[in-house]
């Protein structure tokens, strides 16, 4: 049966100004001049000026508010103030143009270009190489095709069936299986080593037939013969099955695996440090030490000076006056639409520049002590409620800010939200940060006897013993996390 009645709901919805925010906190720095860009292009009523073309009541309000130190006062709330349209009538004198601009850098502030290095890709190398061997149309299309399938790190990626197929039903070329695998040897010569390979194992043996093309040594064919029969033993390191059954020394097989680490896993990546694009971590704040005082900047150095379009404010004023209005109804909402976007989009990058810097002043405050001396072992245990309590802001606010954003400190360039951990009692009940935990784990593997390495029982154990009461399943965790094997794979021979 139908009824109809009202009923009452608490809802709360976000504005738009509030969902721009949310997102610009999400972008780092290096995105962020992409960003505003885009925005510049989609809407006219937005510019960017240089600091040159700055007017002068700009600059004495920017000499009484440092860009390093924004006005940590200012509420989100100015987000959600409705633009009243009177606001756009008002006369330039009444409206200071440092009133619709942001500022982002100072005058002696050095500018830092990043240098990005240019000069053929790995693929092109590739195909230059190829366009010098003498073949036919039909194998030219397929030593394309196969580079084609080769990833940055020098591997194909395809089986040579499925290629046979793809060429027959993409590019009506009918080939066989031999065809391939002939044009694929070819390229396997190519430099650099180990490319074409489809493998590890592949990719390894290949580089070795290069070598013993050159070299002629026993210790070459060993190693030849432990890639290609006792791989699956080399990669487990069983040693002493590998010399029993090739019936060598462990001097030999010492000398044959320093062949093998010589080899570069990855052959692609070795022309992609210099010749690929270049991705560069550019960090969102910096941390000096200055005479044991803390000292943050936020990075501004790359991002554009905003303001409303003068020439829109303009027009905008002579279709209020003009008698015409109701005619130019739909001229004046798109003008007037166009310039809300724009100072919205301003106060929501001032406003993101604000949140950043008092969320970065906490947790430098928070970790005084590591930021003064690059000891892990001071890093304090926090969560992302630990920040939101100090700042007077949300979780999710925090935890936006947090990441995918870097600060530069005088011991390195981090991730933000590495400094984020949770909290554990040592015996004498004191709490310290399970990034402290991993650090004093890193360090004993590091010390151990790599002869005989030390099991996460072992390492548990030892923990304990310096008052950290851990499982040993949280020690494999924490193992893992740091990217460290289990104790038969860190096991190496005598020197």
């Amino acid at each position: 049966m139908l009824r109809q009645r009202l009923q009452q709901k608490l809802l709360q919805k976000l504005s738009p100004q509030q969902i721009l925010l949310m997102k610009l906190l999400q972008i780092p720095a290096n995105e962020l001049e992409q960003r505003i860009k885009q925005e510049i292009e989609e809407n006219p009523a937005l510019e960017a000026d240089t600091f040159e073309n700055q007017s002068e009541d700009f600059e004495g309000n920017k000499a009484e508010e440092s860009p390093d130190e924004p006005d940590i006062q200012e509420s989100t709330d100015d987000l959600h103030d409705d633009f009243d349209v009177e606001d756009y009538y008002k006369s330039e004198d009444e409206i200071p143009e440092y009133k619709l601009q942001i500022d982002n850098r100072s005058r002696d502030e050095e500018r830092k270009e990043i240098p990005f290095s240019t000069g053929i890709s790995f693929h092109e190398l590739l195909k230059q190489q190829l366009g010098m061997q003498h073949l036919d149309e039909k194998k030219r299309k397929i030593g394309e095709y196969i580079i084609g399938n080769i990833d940055d790190s020098g591997y194909l990626q395809r089986s040579v069936d499925a290629m046979v197929d793809d060429l027959a039903f993409m590019q009506n070329l009918e080939v066989k299986k031999e065809d391939v695998e002939e044009v694929l040897s070819i390229i396997q010569e190519f430099d650099p080593p180990g490319v074409g390979g489809r493998n590890l194992q592949e990719c390894l043996l290949i580089q070795l037939k290069h070598k013993m093309k050159t070299e002629d040594s026993e210790t070459l064919e060993i190693a030849y013969k432990i890639l290609k029969r006792y791989f699956n033993e080399f990669t487990k390191k069983h040693y002493e099955k590998i010399m029993k059954r090739l019936n060598i020394t462990e001097q030999q097989l010492k000398e044959a695996l320093d062949v093998i680490l010589s080899l570069n896993p990855k052959p692609g990546n070795s022309l992609g440090e210099t010749s690929r694009t270049n991705q560069y971590i550019i960090p969102d704040f910096t941390i000096t030490n200055n005479n044991g005082e803390l000292e943050l900047t936020l990075n501004t150095w790359n991002m554009p000076e905003l303001r409303v379009s003068q020439t829109y404010s303009a027009m905008l004023n002579d279709l209020a006056k003009s008698k015409k209005r109701k005619a130019e109804k739909e001229t004046f909402s798109f003008i007037k639409k166009k310039m809300d976007s724009a100072k919205w989009f301003i106060e929501a990058v001032k406003q993101r520049q604000n949140t950043l810097y008092i969320t970065m002043k906490a947790i430098m405050d928070y970790q005084r002590e590591y930021f003064l001396t690059g000891d892990e072992t001071k890093l304090r245990p926090m969560i992302l409620k630990d920040i939101a309590d100090i700042v007077g802001m949300d979780v999710s606010t925090i935890s936006r800010v947090a990441n995918s954003k870097y600060v530069q400190t005088p011991f390195g360039t981090f991730l933000l939200k590495s400094f984020f951990s949770e909290s554990m009692k040592k015996d004498d009940g004191e709490e310290v940060s399970t990034r402290e935990v991993k650090t004093i784990l890193k360090n004993l593997i590091e010390n151990e006897d790599k002869k005989k390495p030390l099991t996460d029982e072992q390492l548990m154990k030892a923990l304990r013993e310096k008052g950290y009461p851990i499982a040993r399943r949280t020690v494999a965790k924490y193992r893992e996390q740091l990217g460290i094997p289990v104790a038969r794979l860190r096991k190496e021979l005598n020197n």
